[in-house]
């Protein structure tokens, strides 16, 4: 149905007027929970006031407050206006009365849980809707906004009950509401698809370990995850009593006192006080850490597709991590491991394997987990690794591929991208691998279940199994290839695996 009536739907919450783009219908800035301001912030989401009238939905909703210039640097785009009132999402859909209710593709944006937003350029929802699925991106909590610890805050719940990760609560609130009301933009309930990257990516897998989130959601996609540890409560409590004494209050502020401090004053705080790219673990929402609950293989049993590229490095270096300067602290402490990753890697730069080493321990070893523990529960997961460096700006990524430069490919958006570096324009060979990437993101959302045991596409895709580790290449040597390898990577992912169990028992 393409006429005037489809730009009105009917919600739970009340009536929404959408807009046009070409054959879709959109519908922007869709409230799905209370403004978290004043009383409410550090609060569960709470429930939409239903309205009476038409709401106007074509205009973005705000994001939470974050630093723009960071944004605009590293996060794709400018996100927009700023408030604590963030909790809004954005729906495409290709027909709001499909003769077969449509997959449901529910994307968290990534930015280290501190900045970002759904309305930025590569997450516009066209390309996948115009393929047949709805689209839903989501705004949630960011910063000490979103993730937060205080003993005056813990004191307003039972002991068990206790929340940290409001920002996680966002999300699943945004599940809930997709769950209400996304029969009345033709999607399938029955059938949604979380997917995210980087900070977005560690919010699928930590709500695949939440005891909150059963039903919500009935498969993952994980782009670029990173194996850092959650933050443990007992050390986000203490940071939230630092963050207190910084603004001035007493050691027994009490929770009034927090809300009331502005809520731009916490986006431009600096380590030690700033918060890590990471939830907090120990919470109602995350009882257990995310690694360890994926080590003991206790994750939700549903299909995840999980991944990373080729240059993960890339985004160390903006953090000014000096992955040489690690590696020859690891020579200094362990001669002999040292010598054990030369020969592994066959790399005999130190800086190329600093560089190496850093992308597959910090990146490159989620997916291969994550697969390992699906195998574990008997849930079918697929492996990928992106390796396709735009024809124009390949001079400029000599290592590969750089964290989150996929997604505008997975997403199929780079018409909606802004020009490139230096003025380097996408090229048909771009598009064109981008329309061939994004078919196994659309196939896998429609069609990927527990039963399924190879994806369709221009190569078949088959799940990963323990004996055979196959991975699916989408690109080889910055080229655009598509290939399918065999036990990639795995002794020295074995032995990653192994330093991360460690510490995750530590």
């Amino acid at each position: 149905m393409k006429n005037e009536t489809g730009l009105r739907i009917m919600t739970a919450e009340g009536e929404l007027r959408g807009s046009m783009d070409d054959d879709l219908f959109v519908f922007k800035g869709i409230p799905y929970a209370a403004a978290p301001e004043g009383a409410l912030r550090w609060r569960p989401p709470q429930p939409v006031k239903p309205w009476h009238d038409v709401r106007d939905a074509t205009l973005f909703g705000a994001a939470s407050w974050q630093n723009r210039e960071y944004c605009l640097a590293v996060g794709g785009g400018d996100p927009g206006n700023f408030s604590e009132d963030c909790l809004y999402l954005n729906v495409w859909t290709p027909d709001i009365e499909p003769v077969k209710p449509l997959p449901v593709m529910v994307w968290l944006h990534g930015g280290g849980y501190t900045i970002g937003a759904g309305n930025l350029a590569p997450y516009n929802g066209k390309p996948l809707a115009s393929r047949g699925a709805v689209v839903v991106t989501v705004n949630y909590r960011l910063g000490h906004l979103g993730f937060f610890a205080h003993p005056a805050l813990d004191k307003e719940y039972p002991a068990s009950s206790v929340v940290n990760n409001f920002g996680l609560l966002d999300q699943i609130a945004a599940l809930q509401w997709v769950q209400r009301n996304i029969p009345a933009f033709g999607g399938d309930r029955r059938n949604v698809t979380l997917f995210g990257e980087s900070s977005g990516a560690r919010s699928v897998l930590s709500l695949c370990c939440s005891p909150l989130t059963e039903g919500l959601f009935h498969k993952g996609i994980v782009q670029s995850a990173y194996s850092l540890p959650d933050t443990p409560r007992k050390k986000a409590l203490q940071q939230g009593v630092d963050v207190a004494r910084h603004f001035g209050l007493p050691e027994n502020a009490s929770a009034e006192q927090l809300r009331d401090l502005p809520a731009d004053a916490f986006w431009a705080l600096e380590r030690p006080l700033s918060i890590g790219p990471v939830p907090i673990a120990g919470d109602a929402v995350l009882p257990k850490p995310m690694l360890e609950t994926f080590f003991a293989a206790r994750q939700h049993r549903l299909p995840l597709m999980a991944g990373s590229n080729s240059d993960e490095a890339s985004v160390l270096e903006f953090f000014s991590v000096d992955a040489t300067a690690v590696l020859h602290q690891l020579r200094d402490k362990n001669r002999f491991s040292y010598r054990l990753l030369k020969w592994m890697y066959d790399i005999h730069d130190d800086r190329q394997l600093g560089r190496a080493v850093a992308r597959d321990m910090a990146f490159s070893v989620v997916p291969w987990l994550v697969m390992r523990a699906q195998h574990n529960v008997g849930m079918p997961g697929w492996r990928y690794w992106f390796d396709y460096v735009s024809e124009n700006a390949r001079d400029l990524y000599p290592h590969g591929t750089w964290h989150g430069n996929e997604v505008p490919y997975v997403m199929n958006t780079l018409t909606h991208m802004p020009e490139g570096n230096d003025n380097r324009p996408y090229t048909a060979k771009d598009r064109a691998f981008s329309d061939r990437v994004s078919d196994y993101w659309f196939t896998f959302a429609r069609d990927a279940s527990e039963f399924t045991h190879t994806l369709k596409g221009e190569l078949a895709w088959p799940a990963w199994r323990a004996g055979e580790d196959v991975t699916l290449s989408l690109g080889d040597q910055q080229e655009d290839r598509l290939v399918l390898r065999h036990n990639f990577m795995k002794a020295r992912l074995r032995l990653f695996r192994l330093m991360m169990a460690k510490m995750v028992r530590l």
